[in-house]
């Protein structure tokens, strides 16, 4: 099984919408998914995310299925470190999570860290593993023990459409990387497509794999221009 993440377009996060700009991202991305041969598609709830999948649905002609536990992370990511005023952990500067040995945490300890410790994020990566396990189990994996058994082999290329903190949270759980370490090191764009191959290996075991970490070259061939979050040119 191949796993297409992408995070949704340009938002309009008053109306959780999109911008006109994240709208022809969203046609970029569904084309691409469409060039794919995406066979299922899944959204979280919240309405940029389905806007974003709406291209590919109907150049696809499937439904897009929600997923409740794949809503954006909210308040569990607000924190007040390190001045005491209260902002996502997105928005603390990566170095403290690096610092002073915050980079050594291991994978249990990393809501040790400055930023994540005065913030709920531990709930949320909680209940988002939680959610992925299941999630994943009905696709044909079961996790034990750290790899997943095949279920049945699930051929299918599927696309998720969801969040960037989301995102992280469950690559986090997936590849087993520290969360801080994520936040300190990775970001999504703006229709940033991830893939994770969970190979059927004949042993019945299988682990993801990412082969590309938010990947935006259908913006180029859209002719959108390689702009990472509309303000860095790459």
């Amino acid at each position: 099984m191949l796993l297409y993440i992408v995070r949704h377009g340009d938002p309009d996060y008053a109306n959780d919408s999109l911008t006109e700009k994240g709208k022809q991202q969203a046609e970029a991305v569904g084309k691409r998914l469409f060039d794919s041969g995406i066979q299922q598609i899944y959204s979280s709830p919240m309405g940029r995310a389905k806007l974003t999948a709406e291209p590919a649905c109907r150049l696809l002609g499937m439904p897009c299925r929600i997923e409740e536990w794949t809503h954006e992370i909210l308040d569990e990511r607000l924190t007040t470190f390190p001045d005491g005023i209260s902002k996502s952990v997105t928005d603390v500067q990566n170095t403290w999570f690096l610092a002073d040995g915050n980079r050594d945490l291991p994978f249990d300890r990393a809501c040790e860290c400055p930023g994540f410790r005065e913030s709920q994020m531990q709930a949320a990566l909680d209940y988002i593993a939680a959610g992925g396990k299941d999630f994943l189990e009905r696709l044909g994996y079961r996790e034990e023990n750290g790899v997943y058994r095949i279920l049945r082999k699930n051929e299918d290329k599927v696309a998720l459409f969801c969040h960037a903190a989301f995102t992280r949270a469950w690559l986090s759980s997936l590849l087993h990387i520290p969360a801080h370490m994520v936040w300190a090191s990775f970001h999504l764009t703006h229709t940033g497509v991830t893939v994770l191959e969970f190979k059927n290996n004949e042993n019945g075991i299988t682990a993801p794999k990412c082969l590309c970490l938010s990947d935006m070259s259908h913006l180029y061939a859209g002719g959108l221009g390689l702009t990472y979050n509309n303000t860095l040119e790459l």
